[in-house]
């Protein structure tokens, strides 16, 4: 990651705010600020949360919930992933193991 930083202006709810942002990551920021606001605009557009702020965090909250989901779903789709591989491998073992035997 480089250490040469550079300044991104980001729009959330109607403010901006100036970031410093690592050279190549402008992009990746910009966008995760887009998300940000949209999942903040539809909890105001909702019309249960009152207050910046309190968006703010129940977005906030809401994208840390998508990311764990997310996680464990990446999680037990390796773990799947890594059994098939071993039951494949085994298959692969005996299938071999039981060629040689044969041609002895």
């Amino acid at each position: 990651m480089s250490s040469v930083k550079s300044p991104v202006v980001l729009n959330i709810l109607d403010k901006e705010y100036r970031i410093a942002c690592p050279k190549g990551e402008e992009d990746s920021l910009q966008a995760s600020a887009h998300l940000l606001n949209v999942r903040i605009q539809e909890i105001r557009d909702g019309g249960k949360v009152m207050g910046p702020d309190r968006m703010a965090v129940m977005a906030a909250l809401n994208l840390a919930h998508d990311l764990l989901l997310q996680e464990s779903r990446l999680d037990h789709s390796s773990k799947n992933f890594s059994a098939r591989i071993r039951s494949l491998q085994e298959r692969i073992d005996s299938t071999l193991k039981h060629t040689q035997q044969l041609e002895l």
